[in-house]
């Protein structure tokens, strides 16, 4: 066995965590092999633990952050003891747990959370049997602690409790339920209490702008510790109870919790306006958090969507997101993020099957009531709260405020569309949906119009018709007549499928896009971009007398001088090799050869001919 490190060994540690951060390859090289070596010895996370917490490597930041890597390395290699190697022994861990606990009112921010990854790792192998004392200590420190000790327990917890989520035993969900349940109270407690103290220090620095910066740096930790306190909140509700969707249980924490997180959002807001020039640091941080507390209550839905349906939750959350989308104060408009959050809640209260009526199942509990009817029984309650929020003329206003505010371009579009066209396509149509607010509004616009087609299928077509016939095809000029025609022309491709009832795509092609594929004006790059759209998305549409033209125009687009146009035809291989060919101009045969230079700018794309 080999000899254990000491405290002797403590000189000549910090001799090699600092020679393995040189830039000079001879220095570095045998300091790295050096401590891979001794690794495996015991002792050695004992020394780097004190490099770590040594008072007078304080300011050597990069050494103890080297020193923490090493030790989060061993953790995972030899804490739990193998046959293979000799671990760490019994005495060392409970050392190192009592060290680690001991010094929690670390100063560097970055040091700080490596000593939360480190003991959240611990945990992960010793919780509860070996360390049952964890929890207890930590909220028995948060008694007596100042700002930057607590804010440093919360992120010690929130690491913690985030990790013991992952496990997946029966006996380990088990463990994290109790722990929740004995920590919610004092958790929701204390975010409770830092709330009023946020909401008074906002209202005094509202009022008296030149307040001391000491007082600012303090008001400012205290609002990233309420932060870690929500993402610690978030955690005991998603993962320490079981879904409702599953058992149909209330979990009580949803309707206590999520009226308040709206109630913090909505006194919030205001200080935007207020903070933007004076107060930028806060002003960040407000939209940071405003965004985070909608995301909890995104996430909340989507765990226990029963809970949340009740009367005191869900009405109250959906009015709160439909009107800022619909009806968003000017400084909101510039908060996308938040906007996209508000799009996503109601994207996902519209598509949640459990506040579907068709639910199936006969699984009996000891009441005798099928679990099938319970959930129908709130399905029900919510079916009724949806129709009360958004009767008909709001899902026309909501469905009209999509198309005609957030699918337009706008100037910053034109401008990037224009200065990088590849980058613009990549970034509006590629990215995920829940990043960019163009797209978030147009993914929710397709759920809106799945849920109520019969209702909007007319308003798409009355718009697409108003659109068209305030910007006729020869109109090249970047007008709001055309920006607005762009965005109907999208609205339109996402909802081929039903529009198809109500809109002759022959009569639309000859009419309209045939003639503006004609148009090389470079200003219709941004029309031919959603032409491609919709010639993709209406293949099915594309009959035996229209194939030909269309065919012609495909190529007109792949020979587009804007990047940007031909990347967005690049989906026609896939939907022309799938589409039945006419027999008159069947497509293989003919198409293939104009493809040339589709096969130019990207081989790859070719191969979905390939027969």
């Amino acid at each position: 066995m080999a000899m254990a490190l000491s405290a002797s060994d403590l000189p000549a540690i910090y001799s090699l965590l600092t020679n393995s951060m040189s830039g000079d390859e001879r220095v570095r090289k045998p300091a790295e092999t050096a401590l891979s070596q001794l690794e495996s010895r015991p002792g050695f996370c004992f020394c780097l633990m004190e490099v770590i917490t040594a008072k007078d490597l304080a300011s050597q930041v990069d050494v103890r952050l080297m020193a923490s890597v090493y030790f989060k390395n061993s953790i995972s290699r030899y804490w739990r003891n193998r046959r293979d190697s000799s671990g760490i022994s019994s005495e060392e861990k409970n050392h190192l747990r009592q060290k680690l606990l001991s010094h929690l009112r670390e100063e560097n921010d970055k040091i700080a959370v490596m000593l939360a990854v480190l003991i959240s790792k611990i945990a992960r192998f010793d919780y509860p049997k070996e360390w049952p004392e964890l929890f207890s200590a930590l909220a028995h420190k948060l008694q007596s602690a100042d700002v930057l000790t607590s804010h440093r327990i919360f992120l010690i917890l929130f690491r913690t409790l985030k990790e013991l989520s992952t496990k997946r035993l029966t006996a380990d969900q088990r463990n994290f339920a109790e722990i929740s349940s004995h920590f919610f109270d004092y958790s929701w407690h204390l975010w409770q209490n830092d709330v009023q103290t946020i909401l008074h220090g906002f209202s005094a620095l509202a009022q008296n702008p030149n307040a001391l910066e000491q007082h600012h740096e303090e008001l400012h930790l205290t609002c990233e510790r309420w932060l870690l306190c929500l993402k610690i909140i978030r955690q005991m509700i998603v993962s320490g109870f079981q879904s409702d969707a599953k058992c149909v249980q209330e979990v009580r924490p949803v309707k206590e919790v999520s009226p308040v997180l709206l109630n913090v959002i909505q006194s919030l807001l205001p200080y935007c306006s207020t903070f933007q020039k004076e107060h930028p640091k806060f002003w960040d941080l407000i939209k940071r958090a405003c965004t985070k507390l909608m995301k909890v209550l995104v996430t909340i839905q989507g765990r226990h969507p029963y809970s949340f349906g009740d009367k005191s939750v869900l009405p109250l959350v959906l009015d709160f997101c439909l009107n800022k989308i619909i009806n968003p104060e000017p400084d909101l408009l510039s908060f996308e993020q938040f906007l996209i959050q508000c799009m996503v809640m109601v994207k996902c209260v519209l598509e949640c099957k459990e506040y579907k009526p068709n639910l199936t199942g006969r699984v009996m509990d000891e009441n005798g009531i099928t679990l099938e009817q319970m959930k129908k029984n709130i399905s029900g309650v919510v079916v009724g709260v949806l129709t009360s929020l958004l009767p008909s003329d709001r899902i026309i206003l909501l469905c009209n405020v999509l198309i005609r505010r957030y699918f337009v371009l706008s100037a910053s579009d034109l401008d990037e569309l224009y200065q990088n066209s590849e980058s613009f396509h990549h970034e509006q149509d590629m990215v995920q949906w829940t990043e960019k607010l163009r797209p978030c509004a147009e993914a929710l616009y397709i759920v809106l119009f799945e849920n109520y087609s019969q209702l909007l299928g007319p308003v798409v077509v009355a718009t697409l018709q108003e659109a068209m016939n305030g910007c006729p095809a020869s109109v090249s000029e970047i007008t709001p007549g055309l920006l607005l025609k762009d965005a109907a022309y999208g609205a339109a491709a996402y909802v081929y499928y039903e529009l198809s009832n109500y809109l002759s795509f022959k009569d639309w092609f000859n009419g309209a896009l045939s003639l503006e594929l004609s148009n090389d004006h470079p200003n219709m790059r941004i029309i031919h971009r959603k032409v491609a759209l919709i010639l993709g998305q209406w293949v099915s549409e594309i009959k035996d007398d229209t194939r030909r033209p269309v065919y012609c125009g495909l190529i007109r687009l792949l020979q587009d001088k804007d990047l940007s146009v031909r990347v967005s035809c690049t989906s026609y291989p896939y939907y022309m090799h799938h589409c039945p060919p006419s027999a008159s101009f069947p497509a293989q045969n003919k198409i293939l050869p104009s493809l040339s230079i589709l096969g130019q700018f990207s081989p790859s794309i070719l191969s979905t001919f390939a027969v």
